[in-house]
């Protein structure tokens, strides 16, 4: 729970997308007296009584100082078209989904004739438990402005440069260890349960990660919860990948590991 600001501010978000990541974005916000707006095509999550509902995208967009799109990917050249109409010099639009670094950059064309500033922000971390408080890398012609107009509540923001894609970059070149890593804990233990081996094989991984059993544990539970969103994440990495050249081997084995996990947990 984040506590309550009790600065004078007339600061006024939107949250485009108010799935997992998106309602505690908007609750923690308003949690901290900011006002805020979210739309979202189909509400799952509980809210803040003081998150205003709006009817569309765009109606949650329009006049807001700052949007935060925080949806997945392949709806994030979608909601930035709903929304460019409405959008003016003045506003600051966030683009948070986990996407490629080339995507990131098709959502800032097609806002730039609206003359708003946009940034690239990097979630770095699972957003529960910490919500609003989870570390943001952000970079962007919008990305200074970002980080001082949020500046008074905490938040985790490091800023990089004003390059569109930064922030998106470095986030996957880290999913690329991060959920690598992951991937092969899940297939050794797998392993060595069928072998009859586990003990064996937990002391293989400890001694190269040189962790000790919960952190083995946290490796194979966040690949299961969160498989989908992790999916999601590989395939951008895989996309940023092969624009550049590079055959994503073990990206793309990643992915496959995360996609039988989703697979076995709706079966």
């Amino acid at each position: 729970m984040v506590g309550t600001n009790n600065l004078d501010t007339k600061l006024t978000i939107a949250v485009l997308g108010l799935g997992e990541a998106g309602s505690h974005f908007a609750n923690d916000l308003a949690e901290l007296g900011i006002a805020v707006r979210g739309f979202d095509p189909a509400l799952r999550y509980a809210l803040h009584p003081a998150v205003t509902l709006a009817i569309s995208n765009a109606e949650a967009a329009r006049h807001a100082d700052i949007i935060l799109s925080v949806n997945l990917s392949a709806a994030a050249e979608t909601v930035a078209l709903e929304v460019l109409p409405v959008l003016t010099e003045n506003q600051l639009y966030a683009e948070m989904n986990t996407a490629s670094p080339d995507t990131k950059r098709a959502v800032a064309a097609i806002l730039a004739p609206s003359g708003a500033k946009v940034i690239d922000i990097a979630i770095m971390a699972p957003v529960p438990p910490k919500g609003i408080l989870t570390p943001f890398l952000v970079s962007g012609p919008g990305a200074a402005s970002f980080a001082e107009k949020l500046a008074p509540f905490g938040l985790g923001i490091t800023t990089l440069t004003d390059e569109v894609g930064e922030a998106a970059t470095r986030k996957l070149l880290r999913s690329i260890v991060y959920k690598g890593v992951a991937a092969v804990i899940g297939e050794a233990v797998a392993a060595g349960q069928a072998f009859g081996l586990e003990p064996y094989i937990r002391e293989q991984i400890r001694s190269v990660i040189g962790g000790n059993d919960a952190l083995i544990d946290r490796f194979l539970e966040g690949s299961k919860t969160h498989a989908l969103r992790r999916s999601h994440e590989m395939e951008a990495v895989v996309s940023m990948l092969s624009h550049r050249d590079i055959a994503p081997v073990m990206s793309a084995a990643t992915l496959e590991s995360l996609e039988n996990l989703i697979v076995h947990k709706t079966a």
